[in-house]
């Protein structure tokens, strides 16, 4: 299968790049790399890359694939909540804009990376795909537009899906430590302390990277009469925790580390638990095979065979908000988070 992957440079996009290619299929990437400069681990897989901002994506771009994974968004909360309207323009108008040209140009399958924060402060009840959507953020809100417009596309030749991620973890090329058990464990590495930045009580849904690219592959396989126009929860339905689960956790696994609060923690609003039996019955083809303590015991030897310090883990980098902050000091982006064509953005290090 001919599959483009919008974002294939990001976080879940350098992962689930390789893994396609070992599948058997044919990948490009469509990705502006704004993280040029933040690989962690390893290398990127070199693919056919088309280098264009989401938002001048037209539908020639598109001709000739089988498959579009669109990854490509501003990727979390404090991203979202930079300028509400960017989000709206990246992670809603511009989605919507693609799913209409991919099926203009003839794609059969448009698998969308949405997200679990469309639940919002659920609270402790299970969520299932058919709840109610109550995003409390910029970044949720646009997800759930983008279901709500893209959903209807849906006919004989055209099958949108709807991957409603939960809170990922995990190594990838291109980490990101503004991630829950990634930042508990780095904070463990580097200072033998876990720290707690919300009270602890907040449920969350989590997983594994990987296993988040398994659900990509399995979708691209599953029949269209099952899954078109249908949003699914991805993960497990066991592995929800409260956060102070995910704290013991790693508190068991990084050698002489304690559980801290951080001195400002305070309850976070953002609170749900998801039940993900509806992938786990409708496709058979996902098999996830990580756990929050497997995924630990993975982050702590990368960050000992790295030798994470405290000063890689807090700086721009690997901290998404920070880093755009960053290059648009630096005056390498716009306030639109283009990058300017008046100077050099080779490199932003």
């Amino acid at each position: 299968m001919r599959v483009l992957v919008t974002g294939h440079t990001g976080y879940i996009g350098s992962k689930l790049t390789p893994m396609l290619l070992d599948a058997g299929h044919e990948v490009s990437g469509l990705d502006t790399d704004l993280f040029r400069d933040c690989t962690f681990t390893d290398s990127l897989a070199d693919v056919p890359n088309i280098e264009k901002d989401v938002r001048d994506v037209v539908a020639s771009d598109l001709e000739g694939f089988d498959a579009v994974i669109h990854l490509a968004a501003l990727s979390n909360d404090p991203l979202g909540d930079y300028d509400p309207g960017l989000t709206e323009s990246i992670n809603d108008r511009a989605s919507v804009e693609i799913a209409k040209y991919a099926k203009e140009a003839g794609v059969s399958r448009f698998l969308f990376a949405s997200s679990c924060s469309n639940y919002g402060s659920a609270g402790e009840d299970f969520m299932t795909e058919d709840s109610r959507l109550d995003p409390i953020t910029p970044y949720g809100v646009s997800k759930v537009a983008v279901e709500r417009a893209v959903g209807p596309m849906a006919d004989d030749s055209f099958c949108p899906v709807f991957l409603r991620a939960s809170t990922a973890y995990g190594v990838s090329p291109r980490l990101r430590f503004d991630l829950v058990l990634n930042n508990l464990v780095a904070w463990a590495f580097t200072t033998g302390k876990v720290l707690l930045k919300s009270d602890g009580s907040p449920w969350r849904p989590v997983v594994h990277v990987e296993d988040i690219c398994r659900a990509y592959l399995a979708f691209l396989d599953t029949p269209a009469d099952i899954v078109s126009g249908q949003a699914y929860n991805i993960g497990t339905t066991t592995e929800n925790y409260q956060i102070r689960d995910l704290a013991e956790t790693v508190a068991e696994v990084v050698p002489n580390c304690e559980v801290s609060l951080a001195d400002d923690a305070a309850p976070d609003k953002r609170c749900y638990r998801v039940d993900c039996n509806k992938i786990a019955k409708e496709v058979p083809g996902f098999k996830p095979q990580w756990t929050i303590r497997r995924g630990a015991e993975e982050l702590y030897e990368s960050y000992k065979r790295v030798g994470l310090t405290l000063e890689d883990f807090e700086g721009q980098r690997f901290q998404r908000i920070a880093h755009v902050k960053h290059l648009i000091d630096r005056g390498l982006l716009d306030r639109s988070l283009r990058w300017r064509t008046d100077v050099e953005t080779d490199s932003a290090a």
